[in-house]
Protein backbone atom coordinates (compact mmCIF):
# COMPACT_ATOMS: atom_id res chain seq x y z
CA UNK A 1 0.00 0.00 0.00
CA UNK A 2 1.47 3.56 -0.80
CA UNK A 3 -0.80 5.48 1.10
CA UNK A 4 -2.32 7.35 -1.91
CA UNK A 5 -5.28 8.72 -1.73
CA UNK A 6 -7.78 7.76 -4.78
CA UNK A 7 -9.69 10.55 -5.83
CA UNK A 8 -12.80 8.36 -6.28
CA UNK A 9 -14.60 5.10 -4.59
CA UNK A 10 -14.48 2.00 -6.52
CA UNK A 11 -16.20 -1.30 -5.82
CA UNK A 12 -13.59 -4.02 -4.48
CA UNK A 13 -13.95 -7.71 -3.58
CA UNK A 14 -13.03 -9.58 -0.09
CA UNK A 15 -12.95 -12.87 0.28
CA UNK A 16 -14.68 -14.21 3.61
CA UNK A 17 -15.03 -17.46 5.46
CA UNK A 18 -17.81 -19.88 3.34
CA UNK A 19 -21.37 -19.15 5.01
CA UNK A 20 -19.95 -15.69 6.89
CA UNK A 21 -21.12 -13.43 4.29
CA UNK A 22 -24.27 -11.58 6.09
CA UNK A 23 -22.81 -12.14 9.58
CA UNK A 24 -18.91 -10.05 7.52
CA UNK A 25 -21.55 -7.52 5.89
CA UNK A 26 -22.75 -6.79 9.56
CA UNK A 27 -19.54 -6.64 11.73
CA UNK A 28 -18.18 -4.04 9.04
CA UNK A 29 -20.94 -2.01 9.05
CA UNK A 30 -20.48 -1.83 12.70
CA UNK A 31 -16.80 -1.08 12.29
CA UNK A 32 -17.60 1.32 9.96
CA UNK A 33 -19.78 3.06 12.34
CA UNK A 34 -17.47 2.81 15.25
CA UNK A 35 -14.29 4.04 13.86
CA UNK A 36 -16.13 6.81 11.83
CA UNK A 37 -14.78 5.71 8.15
CA UNK A 38 -18.38 6.73 6.98
CA UNK A 39 -16.10 9.39 4.03
CA UNK A 40 -14.05 6.19 3.50
CA UNK A 41 -16.21 2.90 3.12
CA UNK A 42 -19.61 3.54 1.26
CA UNK A 43 -22.05 0.44 0.82
CA UNK A 44 -21.51 -3.38 1.44
CA UNK A 45 -23.06 -5.56 -0.14
CA UNK A 46 -23.66 -9.42 -0.17
CA UNK A 47 -24.63 -10.16 -3.97
CA UNK A 48 -28.24 -12.64 -3.74
CA UNK A 49 -30.42 -13.48 -6.71
CA UNK A 50 -33.69 -15.03 -6.15
CA UNK A 51 -34.04 -18.75 -7.38
CA UNK A 52 -37.25 -20.73 -7.23
CA UNK A 53 -37.45 -23.89 -5.09
CA UNK A 54 -40.15 -26.72 -5.49
CA UNK A 55 -39.99 -28.81 -2.24
CA UNK A 56 -43.53 -30.91 -1.70
CA UNK A 57 -45.24 -29.54 -5.04
CA UNK A 58 -45.13 -26.09 -3.92
CA UNK A 59 -42.82 -23.32 -5.09
CA UNK A 60 -40.90 -21.18 -2.89
CA UNK A 61 -38.61 -17.99 -3.88
CA UNK A 62 -35.39 -18.13 -2.11
CA UNK A 63 -32.53 -15.83 -1.87
CA UNK A 64 -29.10 -17.82 -2.87
CA UNK A 65 -25.87 -16.36 -2.92
CA UNK A 66 -24.26 -15.28 -6.34
CA UNK A 67 -20.78 -15.59 -5.36
CA UNK A 68 -20.43 -17.56 -2.16
CA UNK A 69 -17.39 -16.67 0.11
CA UNK A 70 -17.01 -13.06 -1.37
CA UNK A 71 -18.60 -9.75 -0.39
CA UNK A 72 -18.56 -6.36 -2.46
CA UNK A 73 -17.61 -3.26 -0.51
CA UNK A 74 -17.82 0.04 -2.08
CA UNK A 75 -15.08 2.13 -0.61
CA UNK A 76 -12.07 4.04 -1.32
CA UNK A 77 -9.04 2.54 -0.94
CA UNK A 78 -6.41 4.25 1.69
CA UNK A 79 -4.17 2.29 4.23
CA UNK A 80 -6.55 3.12 7.15
CA UNK A 81 -10.16 2.06 4.90
CA UNK A 82 -7.40 -1.21 3.88
CA UNK A 83 -7.07 -1.85 7.55
CA UNK A 84 -10.70 -1.67 8.70
CA UNK A 85 -11.73 -4.05 6.27
CA UNK A 86 -8.78 -7.06 6.44
CA UNK A 87 -9.32 -6.60 10.15
CA UNK A 88 -12.65 -7.54 10.26
CA UNK A 89 -13.93 -10.96 11.43
CA UNK A 90 -14.27 -13.53 9.04
CA UNK A 91 -12.52 -11.41 6.06
CA UNK A 92 -9.76 -13.39 5.42
CA UNK A 93 -8.70 -10.79 2.23
CA UNK A 94 -8.72 -8.79 -0.78
CA UNK A 95 -9.32 -10.06 -4.07
CA UNK A 96 -5.99 -8.76 -6.10
CA UNK A 97 -2.71 -9.75 -7.24
CA UNK A 98 -0.34 -10.12 -3.94
CA UNK A 99 -0.91 -7.75 -1.56
CA UNK A 100 -2.52 -4.88 -4.05
CA UNK A 101 -6.37 -5.27 -4.07
CA UNK A 102 -7.77 -4.58 -7.70
CA UNK A 103 -10.83 -2.76 -7.77
CA UNK A 104 -13.72 -4.20 -10.34
CA UNK A 105 -14.55 -2.79 -13.16
CA UNK A 106 -17.96 -0.19 -13.43
CA UNK A 107 -19.20 -2.11 -15.79
CA UNK A 108 -19.45 -5.42 -13.84
CA UNK A 109 -20.45 -3.80 -10.69
CA UNK A 110 -23.47 -2.46 -12.50
CA UNK A 111 -24.48 -6.25 -13.92
CA UNK A 112 -23.75 -7.60 -10.90
CA UNK A 113 -26.50 -4.41 -9.11
CA UNK A 114 -28.97 -5.19 -12.14
CA UNK A 115 -29.03 -8.67 -11.24
CA UNK A 116 -29.64 -7.99 -7.49
CA UNK A 117 -32.10 -5.40 -8.80
CA UNK A 118 -30.33 -2.80 -6.67
CA UNK A 119 -30.59 0.15 -8.97
CA UNK A 120 -27.63 2.82 -9.13
CA UNK A 121 -28.49 6.24 -8.09
CA UNK A 122 -29.65 8.20 -11.21
CA UNK A 123 -26.65 9.68 -12.58
CA UNK A 124 -26.79 13.30 -11.78
CA UNK A 125 -25.30 14.38 -14.95
CA UNK A 126 -27.93 15.81 -17.42
CA UNK A 127 -27.29 15.64 -20.85
CA UNK A 128 -28.29 17.52 -23.61
CA UNK A 129 -29.53 17.23 -26.99
CA UNK A 130 -26.66 18.16 -29.49
CA UNK A 131 -24.10 16.97 -26.85
CA UNK A 132 -21.49 14.82 -27.89
CA UNK A 133 -21.03 11.52 -25.55
CA UNK A 134 -18.31 8.45 -25.61
CA UNK A 135 -20.46 4.80 -25.97
CA UNK A 136 -19.12 2.97 -22.75
CA UNK A 137 -20.60 -0.76 -23.00
CA UNK A 138 -22.85 -2.93 -25.45
CA UNK A 139 -22.60 -3.43 -28.76
CA UNK A 140 -21.88 0.14 -29.80
CA UNK A 141 -18.57 0.49 -27.06
CA UNK A 142 -16.12 2.92 -27.91
CA UNK A 143 -18.17 4.82 -30.86
CA UNK A 144 -18.43 8.35 -30.27
CA UNK A 145 -22.13 10.05 -30.96
CA UNK A 146 -24.17 13.14 -30.69
CA UNK A 147 -27.27 13.08 -28.12
CA UNK A 148 -30.69 13.53 -30.56
CA UNK A 149 -33.20 13.02 -28.25
CA UNK A 150 -32.73 12.98 -24.29
CA UNK A 151 -35.59 11.09 -22.09
CA UNK A 152 -34.20 11.45 -18.06
CA UNK A 153 -37.70 10.06 -16.58
CA UNK A 154 -36.58 6.37 -18.47
CA UNK A 155 -32.40 7.19 -18.36
CA UNK A 156 -32.43 6.76 -21.63
CA UNK A 157 -30.84 8.78 -24.78
CA UNK A 158 -31.29 8.73 -29.00
CA UNK A 159 -27.98 9.16 -29.76
CA UNK A 160 -26.81 9.63 -33.59
CA UNK A 161 -23.67 7.32 -33.97
CA UNK A 162 -21.17 7.41 -36.97
CA UNK A 163 -20.69 3.67 -38.77
CA UNK A 164 -19.69 3.07 -42.22
CA UNK A 165 -20.25 6.89 -42.80
CA UNK A 166 -24.01 7.18 -41.84
CA UNK A 167 -25.27 8.81 -38.85
CA UNK A 168 -27.58 5.61 -37.27
CA UNK A 169 -30.04 6.63 -34.94
CA UNK A 170 -29.34 4.45 -31.22
CA UNK A 171 -31.03 3.75 -28.27
CA UNK A 172 -28.78 3.64 -24.96
CA UNK A 173 -29.22 4.32 -21.19
CA UNK A 174 -27.80 7.07 -19.65
CA UNK A 175 -25.26 3.91 -17.71
CA UNK A 176 -24.12 2.55 -21.68
CA UNK A 177 -22.39 6.80 -22.04
CA UNK A 178 -19.96 9.03 -20.94
CA UNK A 179 -18.79 12.20 -22.21
CA UNK A 180 -17.05 12.40 -25.36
Amino acid sequence: MDGNIENNKQWYVIHTYSGYENKVKANLEKRVDSMNMGDKIFRILVPMEDEVEIKDGKKKIIKRKVFPGYVLVEMIMTDDSWYVVRNTSGVTGFVGSGTKPIPLHESEVRLILKQMGVEEPRTKTMYRVGQNIRVISGPFENFVGIIEENHPEKGKLKVLVSMFGRETPVELEYTQIEDA
